[in-house]
């Protein structure tokens, strides 16, 4: 049966052979093959067979395809035949023959004879944005004491920044987390990427707690809650917003409530209870009423306070607002894998092949959306995430945006990874869809092994792509040739570097590189062998750049025809300690260092006053 695998795995858009940023050329091994087969949900030969010959039906028509919004479609393929449209919006239409006339902008479903497909209704492209300059914050990190950084601390910073001059501040992901367990605060790393983050609501009345350099979540998130609970007050406001949601937010806080009950993880509860549809599900939903409650009324308070922020960035002046961050993954135990587990790949993980970062390849511990399931729903979930998200937000990045291409599954156990392909046209077209909805921007993060052809689809589609001053370099001219200012890309959002790199003090001073020695990456000669090549490298870019100062950076930065350019808060108060660091969980205080500014103080500082200018002089 291994030529039926085969032909299964290749027909499912598993990549059969690939080669690594290394150069390294990996074939797909039998073992690799059956793992992400059984994340597919294949395991027996009897599934292999019965899936082969779904897959050699042919359709009547195409399970989806893009066409242009407001303009003329034609459908060859349904000759005379009478159809149903089922719009995305308003009542169902009936026709026939191949021409549909023009379709409004949505996800559309088309049936005729016993088939359907779906229309992907999206503009050809996005409008490119203005010249325009930022500021990225750790909301986390916002509160002047021991507690965890609000959404209120959030309007603040951006009230204040934007009074300052900046376009946008942007946070890393907002998605909702595991309020149960104050071990999992990492951003990117969520239960559910559809939901808000309830750790930074500000509650009416909370305590202070004692000012540190390190967030303690162990501390900050219970007193957070405690607080929280204190001021849940349902009111007629909120039982209004509640029956807009409709059943979705229902599912979600139910899991809440049960992870209160049996734990954050729900492969840990009871058997019964790991189907959202099921019998002990729904009796414990009727039994716990009012705990449903707060966590519907939480997503409430979420919901409010970040329109809040949103509309005190855009009172004070900003294009773009809120710049928000959608995580690449969700957690394989979260909310998102148990309202939707036929959506997800199981017994594998996301992560990247071997790089010049990472030897072995990397696995990222996030659930996998399976592109079958995904194209069967007419990719609507994709499409719920992106309207979550862009409905707080004028400004909109997308993580690992690779990952609308293909994505790398890494099986547990010693399997080596694979690569699966993804429907990127369409996934392509929904962003195009939300974003034209929202007339937001949206940014793909396309850093890393880069799949051939990617940069030009986001290019099309108005999508701008990612550039960082660290690694923008002419490498066929040695290691140390840095790209001028006019060589960057202008579809692009263009920084120093982002919260899994050094800093600007801290890549002058190698301290990422000390990190890696102190947590056991490299000995103590590749540390002497990395310091000397920092070293030259450092002395390269301040060369080109003009001067070693952060000014410099940030003229340089501001030079380049990169329609958006950012600055990152930690490198204008000259901090020489990152965000996070990749690859490590407890050994370096990931997500845990604060900013020192109180919020509505940012705007004011020396330091921002002079980027502003920089900025504002170079037309931004």
């Amino acid at each position: 049966m291994t030529e039926s695998r085969d032909s299964l795995a290749a027909a499912l858009g598993v990549v059969l052979s690939y080669d690594d940023a290394t150069g390294r050329t990996h074939t797909l091994s039998p073992d690799s093959r059956d793992a992400v087969l059984a994340g597919f949900g294949v395991h027996s030969e009897a599934e292999v067979d019965a899936r082969l010959r779904d897959l050699d039906r042919q359709p009547l028509i195409p399970e989806w395809q893009v066409v242009v919004s407001d303009a003329p479609v034609q459908i060859d393929a349904l000759g005379g035949r009478s159809w149903t449209l089922i719009p995305e919006e308003g009542n169902p239409t009936q026709g026939q023959g191949a021409d549909l006339g023009p379709l409004p902008i949505g996800i559309h479903r088309i049936e005729v004879e016993g088939a359907a497909g779906w229309l992907l209704a999206a503009p050809e492209t996005l409008p490119e944005p203005p010249l325009a300059w930022g500021m990225t914050v750790p909301l986390y990190g916002l509160a002047v004491d021991g507690r965890i950084g609000s959404y209120a601390d959030l309007a603040q910073a951006a009230r204040s920044l934007g009074a300052a001059g900046a376009d946008f501040v942007g946070v890393n992901p907002v998605h909702a987390g595991f309020p149960s367990d104050t071990g999992a605060f990492s951003p990117y790393a969520p239960a559910h990427r559809g939901r808000l983050s309830t750790m930074h609501v500000a509650p009416r009345d909370e305590a202070s707690l004692p000012p540190a350099d390190l967030l303690d979540y162990s501390d900050a998130l219970p007193a957070r809650m405690e607080a929280l609970r204190a001021a849940f007050r349902p009111d007629a406001d909120f039982t209004a917003w509640r029956a807009q949601q409709g059943a979705e937010i229902e599912r979600f806080a139910l899991h809440q409530a049960l992870s209160e009950a049996y734990g954050p993880y729900w492969p840990q509860w009871p058997d019964a209870l790991h189907d959202p549809e099921g019998e002990a599900a729904a009796e414990f939903a009727a039994q716990n009423q009012e705990k449903v409650a707060f966590h519907v009324w939480l997503q409430y308070m979420a919901d409010r306070q970040l329109a809040d922020a949103q509309e005190a960035a855009l009172n004070a002046g900003m294009r773009f607002g809120l710049y928000l961050d959608l995580a690449v993954g969700t957690h394989p135990k979260g909310a998102e894998t148990w309202g939707r587990p036929d959506l997800f790949a199981h017994g594998v993980s996301l992560g990247a092949p071997p790089d010049a970062f990472s030897a072995e390849g990397q696995s990222w511990g996030l659930a996998p959306m399976r592109p079958d399931t995904l194209a069967a729903d007419g990719f609507r979930p994709i499409q719920a995430i992106l309207r979550s998200a862009l409905s707080h937000a004028k400004l909109l990045r997308i993580d690992h945006v690779l990952g609308f291409e293909r994505t790398f599954w890494v099986p547990e156990g010693d399997a080596p990874g694979a690569y699966v392909s993804m429907p990127r046209e369409a996934l392509l077209a929904v962003a195009r869809i939300e974003a034209t909805r929202a007339g937001a921007t949206v940014v793909g993060e396309d850093l890393g092994n880069i799949p051939g052809g990617l940069r030009d689809a986001l290019a099309q589609s108005g999508l701008l792509g990612c550039r960082v001053a660290q690694f923008e370099r002419h490498w066929d001219q040695g290691d140390n040739a840095f790209s001028p200012a006019q060589d960057y890309a202008r579809a692009a959002l263009t920084s120093w570097g982002s919260h899994d790199l050094p800093t600007w003090e801290g890549w002058k001073s190698g301290r990422d590189i000390d990190w890696r020695r102190d947590v056991g990456d490299i000995d103590n000669v590749a540390h002497a062998d990395q310091m000397e090549a920092r070293r030259q490298a450092v002395s390269a870019f301040c060369d080109l750049i003009g001067g070693e100062g952060m000014d410099d950076l940030h003229q340089f930065l501001a030079a380049t025809p990169s329609r958006l350019v950012v600055a990152q808060i930690e490198d204008v108060l000259g901090r020489v300690e990152q965000a996070n660091l990749p690859g490590t969980v407890h050994q370096h205080p990931n997500w845990r260092r604060r900013v020192g500014v109180a919020p509505d103080e940012l705007g004011s500082l020396d330091a921002i006053q002079r980027t502003a200018i920089i900025m504002r002089d170079a037309g931004r």
